[in-house]
């Protein structure tokens, strides 16, 4: 029989490159993006959906370039965690983030500062942008250094388009 069937190819090795992990619906990348209030993102990066959000935040918030270090840093709940608030803190950021619900710790913050949590969809927004390019939402690349370039490009598409 050999390598290929009539009308197939048979590949072995890993599917879909690397910086694909697995999820609970299969397999799959994570994109993590820093935006600023206007929606521009300013910084992004692409990982395995298997890594938690927690440990790629701080990763993530040192690629982006700021003018001056901004105070808040609004997350979803994914990003509940004392130590990367602690972390950030040391670095002169505050983490905005509701508390999960199974947290055991006693709260960190009350609601006066959750209600900056209200501007998260300007994030929203923007990763919504990033997934308007075709091309990054079905991943056909084997490598993942081409498929972040594809996420830079699309970055610096969204970024002309908003000045």
């Amino acid at each position: 029989m050999g390598r290929s069937v009539y009308g197939r190819q048979l590949c072995s090795g890993k599917k879909r490159g690397h910086d694909v992990g697995k999820t609970k619906r299969g397999k799959g990348t994570k994109w993590m993006v820093v935006a600023d209030g206007q929606g521009v993102p300013l910084a992004c990066s692409v990982h395995s959906a298997s890594k938690a959000e927690v440990r790629l935040a701080e990763e993530t918030l040192q690629k982006a370039k700021f003018p001056e270090k901004p105070t808040p840093v609004v997350a979803d709940k994914a990003y509940d965690s004392d130590k990367l608030r602690e972390e950030l803190a040391e670095q002169n950021w505050e983490l905005v983030c509701p508390h999960r619900k199974n947290r055991k710790r006693k709260p960190r913050q009350d609601g006066r500062k959750l209600r900056r949590y209200r501007r998260r969809w300007i994030v929203e927004r923007t990763i919504s942008w990033i997934g308007n390019f075709r091309r990054l939402v079905v991943r056909y690349e084997h490598h993942s250094w081409i498929y972040q370039a594809f996420m830079h490009v699309a970055c610096g598409l969204i970024c002309l388009r908003r000045f």
